[in-house]
């Protein structure tokens, strides 16, 4: 009787061993799992405030408390590079709230001590930083870091740091660090594109601005000239362009009267230039050179007294721009179907004699404007007879370029002028056929790289 309760008694202890190792087993198990649980959902949380996030100094916040509750430890210091060399500690945690300012005040002491000069050495060679911390950290915390690397540069720092001398930096906490590190340079990049994208709406918003103030500029219609008519277009490369034609009346009374004037004696100057380059700043010149032409042509000069006295006045704005300006001035007087020019180096209209169906080029000498203050300029005429067509362009023209590199040039452009004017009904269509003939020549899919504009006179 008495050896059954001992047999018994082994039963019990046996199960007793047995069972032991199996919960422990099945506890550690639970709680790696819960760990494993922990630390997906803490990336998650990161994942979506990196999407959810517009202001990057909210999402570096979280940084060092991810960094810190992923690894286990009792701190971690984000640190970022400024643009003057200088590290700035930009975020820091601390579970303990009282030694936090201590080891704030030891980090940014740290830091204070070190600049980085431009094409320094990384701190990933040099451990610079490390040795920093170390020595204001002092020997009890430990401390490992790892880069934060945006598009192959490096832009600062990941610390996590531990007082727990059992604490180990085990490859896995290594990993996560590092992927946190890597959150925080998706986040700085998408910023820094973000800020990009704003100035360039910005820059297109104010690009279109100039650019619809520069269509007001240019005439919205051709004037009414007795015993003419007159077509023009022109086409910007870019948004903002530095091809300039005009149609200025030569008195006041023209003023009042605006563009449908149609007296006989009232004559019409008809202008076209090009200035040096392309874009916002050829507009800018472009827009101050239409303002003084159209005072100085009020003033009565001739053509050539015109442009001498606007290349004196241009001459002080455009010397230290590095810009100049090609010029063709003319005036027209309805009456005689006399047409005065005087030219800035601008390409020679082309004068198209329906008599002889031949084309001659009307020039004469002179400078840029803008290039010498005592530029001198020579007086033209011509008279024009009916059925005569004189077209003024500039070499956008006959500078297009095909895919293969070869130019529209300007004897292809004096042989499909040519044949416009004999087979044309009018100015606009010599207009649309030109426009055409050189945009077949580049290839419809290409886009022109420089303004082009063309104005054309036939006489009736």
């Amino acid at each position: 009787m008495s050896q059954v309760p001992s047999h018994s008694t082994e039963i019990n202890s046996s199960a007793t061993t047995d069972v032991t190792p199996v919960v422990a087993l099945k506890e550690l198990v639970a709680r790696l799992h819960r760990e494993q649980n922990k630390i997906q959902d803490l990336l998650s949380s990161l994942g979506f405030a990196l999407r959810s996030f517009n202001n990057l100094n909210q999402f570096l916040e979280l940084i060092p408390l991810m960094a810190t509750r992923v690894t286990d430890a009792e701190g971690s210091a984000l640190f970022l590079y400024k643009p003057n060399g200088q590290i700035r500690l930009e975020q820091l945690h601390w579970q303990d709230s009282q030694q936090r300012k201590i080891i704030r005040k030891a980090l940014e002491n740290a830091t204070s001590q070190i600049t980085l000069l431009p094409n320094s050495v990384p701190l990933t060679t040099t451990g610079i930083l490390d040795a920093q911390m170390h020595q204001y950290l002092g020997p009890d915390v430990q401390i490992f870091g790892t880069a934060i690397i945006v598009k192959h540069t490096e832009r600062g720092w990941l610390y996590v740091l531990s007082r727990d001398p059992e604490y180990s930096w085990t490859e896995t906490r290594q990993k996560l660090v590092r992927l946190v590190a890597d959150q925080t340079a998706v986040a700085i990049d998408n910023d820094e594109l973000a800020v990009e994208l704003r100035k360039k709406e910005r820059l297109d918003q104010e690009l279109e601005i100039g650019a619809e103030i520069q269509r007001r500029l240019l005439p919205r219609q051709c004037p009414n000239v007795p015993g003419a008519v007159l077509a023009a277009r022109c086409k910007p490369a870019n948004r903002v362009g530095g091809d300039y034609y005009d149609f200025i009346p030569t008195n006041h009374n023209q003023f009042k009267s605006n563009l449908n004037s149609s007296k006989e004696d009232a004559r019409w100057a008809l202008v076209i230039g090009d200035v040096m380059g392309k874009g916002v700043p050829a507009g800018l010149i472009m827009t101050m050179l239409r303002g003084m032409l159209r005072g100085e042509v009020l003033h009565g000069n001739s053509a050539a007294g015109i442009l001498q006295n606007l290349n004196r006045v241009m001459y002080a704005d455009l010397e230290n721009s590095h810009r100049f300006v090609t010029l063709f001035y003319s005036e027209y007087n309805p009456r005689t179907r006399l047409l005065s020019y005087s030219n800035a180096a601008h390409n020679p209209p082309l004068w198209w004699h329906a008599a002889t169906k031949t084309v001659t080029r009307l020039d004469t000498m002179g400078m840029l404007i803008g290039l010498d203050a005592n530029s001198q300029y020579e007086n033209g005429e011509a008279q024009l007879e009916p059925g005569d067509t004189v077209i003024y362009y500039t070499d956008g023209l006959t500078d297009a370029a095909a895919a293969g590199g070869d130019r529209f040039d300007e004897d292809n452009f004096v042989t499909s002028f040519n044949a416009a004017c004999r087979y044309c009904n009018g100015p606009q269509e010599i207009v649309d056929y030109l426009f055409d003939k050189v945009q077949n020549f580049i290839g419809s899919e290409r886009q022109n790289t420089d303004d082009m504009t063309m104005v054309v006179l036939q006489i009736l």
